[in-house]
C-alpha cells in the first residue's frame, strides 16, 4: 500500500478513552469489525488527575493487542496526545510498538505546531517504522475573520514542513460548536451551522488540494427509528461533496455507516476509469458511461483518481 492509499484508508476513525480497560478485548475479539481505524485518546476524554493512569492503560492496551496481532484484525492505531512531550513518553511506554501507526495532535496551531513537529521528527529518528501525524484543526484562534487567513496560512506552512509524515488533516467540529454554544441534532448537519461551515470551508480551501482532510465527529449512535443513521448519511454526503474523506466516530455502530458512504457508485467508477484511460489524442470531452452527463479529461481528472482510490479501498455500491 503506497502513501496515498494509506491516507485514504483511515476511513472511520473510532475514538476511545485511553482509560478504557476493555478496548483491547473489543479489538482482538473482532467486535468492532474489520474495517476501521482506532484513536486511543489521552486528551479531552481524560481528566487532568488521571493522565498517568491513562498513559499506563494505553500502553497496556497496545501491548495486549500486539500480542494477538497474528490472530486478529489489527486496525491502524493512533495515540491522541495532549501535549508534545507526551509523544516520547508514550513511545517509550509502548516500546516503540510496531502496531502504532502514528499520533494525533489536538488543537494544532501556530503556538504549538513546531513543538509537535519536532517531537515527531525526533521519534522517527529512532523508530524502526514510520510514525505518521494527524493534526487536528480545532483551536479558537482561527475563528475571527480578521485573523483566519493568516492563522491558516501559518498552520499550512508548519504542516508543509512535515508533508512526508502527514497522514490526514483532521477538523474538530465539537470544539468549534462549543465556541458558538451550538449543537446539532440528528436531523441537522454541521453545514447547517453557518459560522462553523464557514470555518470548515476555509480549512478545506487551504488544505484539501494537497492533503486528505477528514470530516468532523458525528455524536449520535441511537434513536427510536434509526433517524441518527439518516442524519449521519446526510452529513457524510455533504462531507464528501465538499472534499472531506473519512469521519471521526465515537461508537462502533457508526463504523458501517461511514464505510457504506465511502463506497462509490458503478456509474461514477466507470466514468472515472474512462477519464483516466482516455485516448490522449483528439477530443477530450465525451458522454458519460450512463449517457447522463459530460466527462471532460482536464476538469474531471482529479475527481476520477479519487473515485478509483475509494473503490479500491471501500468497494462499489
Amino acid at each position: 500500500m503506497d502513501d496515498i492509499e494509506i491516507k485514504y484508508s483511515v476511513g472511520a476513525l473510532l475514538y476511545s478513552p485511553a482509560l478504557n480497560s476493555k478496548l483491547a478485548d473489543a479489538v482482538i475479539s473482532g467486535r468492532l469489525g474489520d474495517r476501521y481505524s482506532l484513536a486511543i485518546c489521552l486528551e479531552d476524554t481524560v481528566s487532568d488527575d488521571m493522565v498517568g493512569a491513562a498513559e499506563e492503560q494505553c500502553a497496556q492496551t497496545i501491548r495486549t493487542i500486539r500480542s494477538s496481532k497474528d490472530k486478529a484484525y489489527i486496525p491502524k492505531i493512533f495515540i491522541r496526545v495532549r501535549e508534545p512531550s507526551q509523544i516520547r513518553r508514550m513511545y517509550d511506554l509502548t516500546d516503540g510498538s510496531d502496531i502504532i501507526t502514528g499520533f494525533i495532535f489536538p488543537k494544532y496551531t501556530i503556538d504549538n505546531a513546531y513543538a509537535y513537529n519536532d517531537a515527531l521528527t525526533d521519534i522517527n529518528s529512532i523508530s524502526s517504522h514510520k510514525l505518521w501525524m494527524m493534526p487536528i484543526l480545532e483551536s479558537r484562534d482561527m475563528i475571527p475573520l480578521t485573523d483566519r487567513v493568516r492563522i491558516l496560512s501559518e498552520i499550512r506552512a508548519s504542516i508543509d514542513d512535515m508533508r512526508d509524515y502527514v497522514l490526514n488533516v483532521r477538523v474538530g467540529g465539537n470544539d468549534f460548536s462549543n465556541e458558538f454554544s451550538a449543537r446539532r441534532h440528528y436531523d441537522e448537519t454541521i453545514y447547517d451551522i453557518h459560522p462553523i461551515a464557514s470555518i470548515l470551508t476555509d480549512i478545506l480551501t487551504t488544505f484539501a488540494r494537497d492533503y486528505v482532510v477528514s470530516g468532523p465527529v458525528w455524536e449520535f449512535f441511537s434513536s427510536d427509528n434509526d433517524e441518527w443513521k439518516t442524519g449521519l448519511r446526510r452529513e457524510l454526503s455533504l462531507d464528501m461533496l465538499n472534499g472531506f474523506i473519512g469521519k471521526t466516530v465515537i461508537h462502533p455502530k457508526q463504523i458501517p455507516v461511514v464505510n457504506e458512504m465511502l463506497r462509490v457508485t458503478r456509474k461514477d467508477l466507470e466514468d472515472a476509469r474512462s477519464i483516466l484511460n482516455w485516448d490522449s489524442s483528439g477530443l477530450q470531452v465525451g458522454k458519460s458511461f450512463g449517457g447522463e452527463r459530460m466527462n471532460e479529461v482536464r476538469t474531471h481528472y482529479n475527481w476520477a483518481r479519487k473515485i478509483v482510490l475509494l473503490s479500491e479501498i471501500y468497494g462499489i455500491v
